[in-house]
Formats: C-alpha cells, sequence, structure tokens
C-alpha cells in the first residue's frame, strides 16, 4: 500500500495534548505529544478505510499573519 505524508498540528490542552490533521479535519488526543500523535495516525487509518474518503487530497495553506496585542480601539456592538 502505498504510504500518504500528512501534517499534524499539536497543542497541550490542560493536562492533555490534541492532535489535529488539517487536510482531512480530523482530530484527536493524547496524554503526551507521542500518545497524541499515535492516536491521531490511528484516527486517519480509520477515516481513510471510509469508503467516502477522499482519493486525492489538495495540501492546506500554511500562512501567517500579524495582529496587534492589547486594548482595542474598535468597539463591539452588543
Amino acid at each position: 500500500m502505498p504510504k500518504m505524508t500528512f501534517s499534524a498540528v499539536i497543542r497541550k490542552e490542560g493536562a492533555q495534548y490534541s492532535a489535529w490533521c488539517p487536510e482531512l479535519d480530523v482530530a484527536s488526543q493524547g496524554a503526551t505529544v507521542e500518545a497524541a500523535l499515535a492516536n491521531l495516525k490511528e484516527a486517519v487509518e480509520l477515516f481513510l478505510e471510509d469508503e467516502e474518503a477522499p482519493d486525492s487530497l489538495s495540501a492546506p495553506i500554511l500562512t501567517s499573519f500579524e495582529v496587534e496585542r492589547g486594548p482595542s480601539s474598535k468597539k463591539v456592538r452588543t
């Protein structure tokens, strides 16, 4: 079987780590980075077993942007 490479975004959330694959919008979690990544890999493998999983995927666009931090001069209307 051909291997596929995906991205993983991992964040600490409380006592757990969440792992997200942006190409497929699949997520999982674990107690450590390694566990979260292993769980994500398993979740992606299960997702790809589904008959409706996409045959071809486009890579997400990863970019960056700047914002000012601090009190905003814009007022929020309620």
